[in-house]
C-alpha cells in the first residue's frame, strides 16, 4: 500500500511540472519596480521626489535614506498612502549648480567720499515762527518772530546757550553738540501768544540733525494796533496843532477888540 501511494505522489509531481512547462503564463509574475531617479535640490534648496508606479512610502524612505517618521513629518502625512505623481519633500540641500553667463564688464566709477558728522556730535536747529493762521504748523510763508529768545541746554549742564530771535525764515542751528538729553525753550515776545508748547526735551544721538518749530501768534490788540493806518497814528499830533491854532485865533480876536476900543 505504501509503495502504491509513493508511486502516485511521484506521478502527481511529474504531472504538475509538465503542466507548468506547457503553460508558463500561469506562473506568478515577477514584480517590476521602476528605476528610482536621483532627486536633486531645486533653486530654492528643496529636494523633491515624484512618486513613480510601484513606489511605496517605505521603499522611498529606504532608498532615499530618510527615516519614515521624518518623511511623514516633512510632507504632513498621517499614514503611508501616496499616489503616483505626488511630489514628496525629502529634505533641504544646497541650490542646484547654475553656471553663470558672463556679461559685460562693469565700468568702474569714481567713489566720492560721503561727509560724516563728527563722532559723538549732533545738530539742533530751532525756529520761532509767526503762526499766522494759528494751526500750530509752520507754513513756508510764515516768517520767524523777532524779539524772542531761544535757549538750549543739556542735562549735564556742560552746554547752555541762548540767542535772540530775528526776522527771517531760516532757523538758528546749534552745531557740534555732544550726545545727551537737551532741553529747548523759547521766550515769546509780549505782543504774541504761543500756539505750541514753549519747551521740548530732546534725546540727541550721534549724527542726529533735528529741526524744531515753535509757533506764536500776534494777540488781537497788538494786531489791531499794527493794522491802524499811519495817518491815524499821527492824529493826536494833528489835534494838538489844531488846538494851538484855535488859541492863536482867539488871541488875535481879543487883540483886535482892544484896538477898536482904544480908538
Amino acid at each position: 500500500m505504501k509503495r502504491k501511494t509513493l508511486i502516485a505522489l511521484v506521478l502527481l509531481i511529474v504531472a504538475l511540472v509538465w503542466i507548468g512547462a506547457q503553460h508558463p503564463t500561469l506562473a506568478a509574475p515577477v514584480l517590476q519596480l521602476t528605476p528610482f531617479p536621483t532627486p536633486t535640490p531645486g533653486p530654492d534648496g528643496r529636494i523633491l521626489y515624484k512618486v513613480q508606479p510601484g513606489d511605496s512610502l517605505l521603499r522611498i524612505s529606504l532608498i532615499a535614506g530618510v527615516p519614515l517618521d521624518e518623511l511623514r513629518g516633512l510632507n504632513n502625512l498621517t499614514g503611508d498612502n501616496i499616489v503616483v505623481g505626488q511630489e514628496l519633500l525629502l529634505g533641504l540641500g544646497g541650490p542646484s549648480e547654475v553656471t553663470p553667463t558672463p556679461g559685460p564688464s562693469p565700468t568702474p566709477t569714481e567713489l566720492v567720499p560721503t561727509p560724516t558728522p563728527l563722532p559723538g556730535s549732533g545738530i539742533i536747529c530751532v525756529l520761532l515762527y509767526d503762526d499766522l493762521n494759528g494751526d500750530a504748523i509752520r507754513q513756508e510763508e510764515e516768517p520767524s518772530v523777532s524779539g524772542g529768545a531761544i535757549s538750549v541746554s543739556n542735562r549735564s549742564g556742560a552746554f547752555s546757550e541762548s540767542i535772540e530771535t530775528t526776522a527771517g525764515t531760516e532757523p538758528h542751528c546749534f552745531t557740534d553738540l555732544d550726545e545727551g538729553e537737551y532741553t529747548i525753550t523759547v521766550a515769546i515776545p509780549d505782543s504774541f501768544n504761543p500756539t505750541t508748547a514753549t519747551s521740548y526735551v530732546l534725546d540727541l544721538r550721534t549724527g542726529d540733525e533735528t529741526y524744531l518749530g515753535f509757533g506764536a501768534q500776534r494777540d488781537s490788540q497788538s494786531e489791531a494796533q499794527a493794522s491802524t493806518p499811519e495817518g491815524r497814528s499821527r492824529s493826536p499830533l494833528l489835534g494838538i496843532l489844531g488846538g494851538l491854532a484855535l488859541l492863536a485865533g482867539l488871541g488875535l480876536a481879543l487883540f483886535g477888540t482892544r484896538l477898536l476900543k482904544g480908538r
